[in-house]
């Protein structure tokens, strides 16, 4: 028989893993709008952004009046999305999709361990040391392998800025402050990429016009604003430690789809290095919880 307290932590961890997987595919949308329509790194966060602030601002829990302490809260959040976001689309376009989502994904929590111990006193165990120890190697791994991208080294640095802007957020959180996924944080990021965008080229020139508003459409709603509440929703009934377990969906969901429909390369430097990084982030998780 279920009990009453199983259904909504199995609804929570349907929701996390939904999520997870929406990112994945996100970041597949987001290398194939970078290969098709004309439009850059910066070009395709823009929009996605911008995408997803429309669409909150258009619901009745967007439009309600932000106090002092929330702007700031949405401007700090926003900053963050901006550059974060915009860096792992970089690190996709020079690095490749597989490579990419891994080191932004991976190099996140062990950034947010470092930190944690330098910034915030928390002390680091046996087993956390043991696990960025495990994770820098699996870098080293993965920064040595062949990467389908043009240019890998700049993929990888872009990879880990964006993992170590996630990780601040969560440092932040962890010491005091909160951020939130708000239309206010989405609009500040548009705001925050707009200049760029626009120097680069807002507007698609090439492929089908179509496609790519409805690709870009589909990036601003499920892996952005749908996925970002499926998560939060099941923290909610889910530890931060199985959280981040699950969340390494995302990684696998992008590898998957870099090797049935964009040709990456499975190497056994790549294979090792991921069996590395994962290694590390679940022991992470684990000594969170």
């Amino acid at each position: 028989m279920t009990s009453h307290t199983a259904v909504p932590f199995r609804r929570g961890l349907l929701s996390i893993s939904a999520a997870a997987v929406a990112w994945g595919v996100g970041g597949a949308v987001a290398a194939l709008l970078l290969r098709t329509s004309g439009l850059g790194p910066v070009s395709v966060c823009f929009w996605r952004l911008a995408v997803a602030a429309a669409c909150l601002t258009l619901l009745p829990s967007g439009r309600r009046r932000a106090t002092p302490g929330r702007r700031g809260v949405a401007v700090l959040t926003g900053l963050g999305l901006a550059v974060s976001q915009a860096a792992y689309f970089g690190s996709v376009q020079y690095a490749g999709l597989g490579l990419g989502t891994l080191i932004t994904i991976g190099a996140g929590p062990v950034l947010t361990s470092l930190g944690a111990h330098l910034l915030l006193g928390e002390r680091l165990t046996v087993r956390a040391v043991s696990a960025i120890a495990l994770a820098l190697a699996g870098l080293a791994l993965l920064v040595a392998a062949p990467a389908a991208g043009p240019r890998p080294v700049l993929g990888v640095a872009l990879a880990v800025l964006a993992g170590a802007v996630q990780s601040g957020l969560t440092l932040w959180a962890r010491g005091g402050g909160s951020t939130g996924a708000t239309a206010g944080a989405f609009a500040t990021g548009t705001l925050c990429l707009l200049p760029a965008a626009a120097a680069a080229g807002v507007l698609p020139t090439a492929g089908d016009l179509a496609l790519t508003a409805g690709a870009l459409l589909f990036l601003g709603t499920v892996p952005t604003l749908l996925a970002y509440r499926w998560y939060f929703a099941g923290l909610t009934v889910v530890p931060g430690a199985t959280a981040s377990v699950l969340v390494l969906l995302e990684p696998a969901t992008a590898a998957l789809i870099a090797t049935a429909l964009f040709d990456e390369e499975v190497t056994p430097a790549l294979l090792a290095g991921s069996a590395l990084l994962l290694t590390a982030v679940a022991a992470l998780a684990r000594e969170s919880g």
